[in-house]
């Protein structure tokens, strides 16, 4: 980098981008625990009380998950980027900006599923999946522009890695729409089961589809 590009602003290091989004992924994860409270109960019955609140309970755990496995995917990115520029730095910014909305419908969802209305857990369960689309447009956003400036990752990444990645963004476009379909038209309980699968996908998948051990061997042999 130059020292013209750093005293103008174009370019940076990654430090404070780096140390900024784990400071905002940490928020999101504490606000996530907020929902969290104890149970209105009549005497004797907190245990009761508290099983009731599962809807809670699993809508905190999928949701934690689901930003640990952003923050993992984030820090094996991070680890391929050399400096920052302004296009960067604002699609690092879109990710932080989708991903802090999660607590808003994982609330909206275990309130809807503790209650029992059927119209209003479909309609949670949609606003859950047009969330996790726009985690994942944001991400393909992230992975577009790295591919378009490779002078922005370390020399040792290949041209390819990050055009390859929006696969994995759009894959999650996809399946979160149809996840939403799927909960507001047939069954929400399945498109609960994809949402947690889609982020058990995504943290096997966090440093890359280039890296899953079939893949790796696929193009050993190929190569």
């Amino acid at each position: 980098m130059s020292q013209s590009d750093e005293r103008s602003g174009h370019r940076t290091d990654t430090g404070r981008a780096e140390a900024f989004s784990d400071a905002v992924l940490a928020i999101v994860i504490t606000l996530l625990v907020l929902d969290l409270q104890p149970p209105e109960h009549r005497p004797g019955q907190l245990l009761t009380a508290l099983l009731d609140q599962w809807p809670t309970y699993l809508a905190y755990l999928t949701s934690f998950l689901y930003v640990g496995v952003v923050w993992l995917n984030h820090k094996a990115a991070f680890n391929r980027i050399s400096q920052m520029d302004r296009g960067l730095h604002w699609a690092n910014l879109a990710i932080l900006l989708t991903t802090s909305l999660l607590p808003f419908p994982t609330a909206v969802i275990a309130d809807a599923v503790e209650a029992g209305d059927s119209a209003d857990v479909r309609a949670a369960v949609g606003l859950y999946a047009l969330v996790g689309v726009l985690v994942c447009v944001s991400w393909w956003w992230f992975f577009h522009y790295l591919g378009r400036h490779p002078e922005l990752t370390e020399e040792d990444v290949q041209d390819r890695f990050f055009p390859r990645e929006r696969i994995r963004a759009l894959v999650g476009m996809l399946l979160y729409a149809a996840a939403g379909v799927i909960g507001g038209l047939v069954a929400p309980p399945l498109a609960l089961g994809a949402f947690f699968a889609l982020a058990v996908f995504y943290g096997v998948t966090s440093h890359g589809l280039s890296e899953l051990p079939v893949v790796s061997r696929r193009g050993s042999a190929g190569g």
